[in-house]
């Protein structure tokens, strides 16, 4: 059997001081990373990665370089996918856009992301278990949040006002407060989708070489048009990345692996389907190990 590779690429959450250093142990990822580094805030600043102006370009540079030290000895994936600015990642991995303009749009577009945020009215997001996502929808909306992740059937990521996110109430549910202040994929962020898009049509995009999973639809995406309209439209609608999961599945996914930093989308994606052999770079402790494993898929 034809083996099918994914390369997932992760969004805000598992960033961290050392995120860099494994690619860095490779000389082709050392140079990308060196080479991106202006555009890259100072790694040792803690509380700095983790807001949205310096995680977005930063979890994407990580990405980028670990793709980077890894490509050559890797089989063509059969899709690319990322989970909400991993998903610019992911055109960066499929080639369309080069590393340095897909760092430097990551960075673009936290800035229109902060700009949707009032001064003084600060967003929140929370994870949710334990309720079907069909009855939280008119739940959340009631209390001005809405779903902005579709994980599961009883699990979501929900975004709305700082100011009203410890007073929500869900009998039943498991909530927990996540370290992002701005309510990404809802409507709240509806005034960042056209200048992101006027931004990427300026962009000069290559011929993906892989087709790219588009997480408000679990569409595969192969032209700059498409790409334009999702990456756009993700900022303000929900990502379905439950769907995606099936649709992995769907389109004969054999293995998937995460580009780093951190290991979620594998874990996430390993027990919604436990046929896929899932890794993520960080479950490695050197280049080599990485490499024996896709060796084997």
């Amino acid at each position: 059997m034809t083996q099918r590779l994914l390369i997932l690429c992760p969004g805000q959450g598992g960033q961290h001081a050392a995120m860099y250093d494994l690619a860095r142990t490779e000389p082709h990822g050392a140079a990308l990373l060196a080479q991106l580094a202006p555009l890259l805030p100072e790694p040792s600043d803690s509380a700095a990665m983790f807001s949205n102006r310096a995680a977005q370009p930063a979890i994407v540079a990580s990405s980028l370089a670990m793709w980077e030290a890894l490509r050559r000895d890797c089989p063509q994936p059969a899709l690319v996918a990322g989970y909400s600015v991993g998903e610019l990642t992911a055109y960066g991995v499929a080639g369309a856009i080069a590393p340095e303009r897909t760092v430097a749009l990551a960075a673009k577009r936290a800035a229109l992301m902060d700009a949707c945020v009032t001064p003084g009215s600060p967003h929140a997001m929370l994870a949710i278990s334990g309720r079907r996502v069909a009855a939280l929808r008119p739940q959340l909306a009631s209390q001005g949040f809405h779903i902005a992740i579709e994980t599961g059937e009883d699990s979501c990521i929900a975004g709305g006002p700082a100011e009203r996110a410890a007073a929500i109430s869900i009998p039943g549910a498991r909530i927990a407060p996540l370290p992002v202040a701005v309510a990404s994929h809802t409507p709240y962020l509806q005034g960042a989708v056209d200048s992101f898009a006027s931004l990427l049509v300026q962009e000069e995009f290559g011929a993906l070489q892989a087709p790219v999973v588009g997480g408000i639809d679990a569409a595969p995406v192969r032209d700059k048009e498409a790409a334009i309209a999702h990456l756009s439209r993700q900022l303000a609608e929900t990502i379905l990345w439950s769907d995606c999961m099936d649709a992995f599945a769907e389109r004969g996914i054999t293995a998937a692996l995460e580009l780093g930093p951190g290991n979620a989308l594998s874990k996430m994606l390993s027990a919604r389907h436990p046929g896929i052999e899932c890794r993520s770079v960080a479950d490695f402790r050197s280049m080599d190990g990485v490499r024996n494993w896709l060796a084997q898929v």
